[in-house]
């Protein structure tokens, strides 16, 4: 699977504390691996974010994102990063 980002989350990601980046990058690193992990907790979601799935991140942190076909590729578009209250409001 591809990973892609929106630069939304980009920028997110550059005023999160250093914490929050490690974390990410060691679980984008078991996603790139297997998107599967149970260590992720990916699962998809419902409601306003119906058609998108959601990581975790740390214990509160979830990274969210779209699964896209380009092609034979696959590409996970990662669209939001923030605290599970910031998302789910």
């Amino acid at each position: 699977m591809i990973v892609r980002y929106d630069p939304d989350f980009i920028k997110k990601l550059k005023k999160v504390n250093v914490r929050i980046r490690q974390n990410f990058k060691k679980q984008i690193k078991i996603f790139g691996q297997d998107p599967n992990n149970l260590q992720l907790n990916n699962h998809p979601l419902r409601d306003e974010w119906e058609g998108y799935r959601s990581m975790d991140v740390t214990r509160d942190w979830r990274a969210i994102y779209t699964e896209k076909s380009e092609g034979d590729k696959i590409i996970a578009y990662f669209v939001a990063l923030g605290t599970h209250k910031e998302l789910y409001k």
